[in-house]
């Protein structure tokens, strides 16, 4: 083979990665700016399409569960009366989610706000312990008393805490989308000749 040939095929080589990379970067750049845009346009219709798939995957579950509960012979009699309640309150919870999307994406909103709540309430406090062993106390001290007012609030708010998450996740889903889909445009505009 000579080297002419050699230099083509890896310049060949090199622009298909450059192309796979430049591809994957404008993909995830778009779908990032879309879901940004969706989240920012019609919050309480993508916290109902949540619910929904959370409804599904109780639907799926529960079907699981009871068939698991009414086929399976391997295993013992309470095992199998587990698994058909199971599936009954997992079919339960999917036709009550199913019922009122809207209803059902605000109690979990509730409970995720009451949920992230408790973790930077606890991680406030987790901070304030380790004070000893970090050589920055008082961005350690800044911190965790943040987290722990952040935490409070959220208990106190938790539908106004998620939704100002969902506003921050929404405007730094679009920020990112518009940044990678320029990256995907200027990848390897500039790489040098073989």
């Amino acid at each position: 083979m000579s080297s002419n040939n050699l230099d083509n095929e890896v310049t060949d080589l090199d622009n298909t990665v450059t192309n796979g990379i430049r591809s994957a970067l404008g993909v995830g750049g778009l779908v990032s700016l879309i879901f940004g845009l969706v989240i920012l346009i019609w919050p309480s219709k993508t916290a109902a399409v949540v619910a929904a798939i959370v409804a599904v995957y109780l639907l799926i579950a529960g079907v699981v569960n009871l068939a698991i509960g009414i086929f399976s012979r391997k295993v013992g009699t309470w095992p199998r009366i587990g698994y058909i309640a199971l599936g009954a309150l997992f079919l339960i919870g999917a036709i009550a989610m199913f019922s009122n999307l809207n209803a059902a994406a605000q109690a979990l909103g509730f409970i995720l706000g009451i949920i992230v709540g408790i973790a930077w309430i606890v991680e406030g406090v987790v901070g304030l312990t380790m004070l000893n062993d970090t050589p920055s106390k008082v961005w350690t001290i800044t911190l965790s008393i943040l987290s722990i007012i952040a935490g409070v609030l959220m208990i106190l708010m938790p539908l106004f805490g998620i939704a100002l998450l969902g506003l921050f996740l929404g405007a730094s889903l679009v920020i990112l989308g518009v940044i990678q889909l320029v990256r995907a445009f200027k990848y390897g505009k500039n790489a040098p000749a073989v």
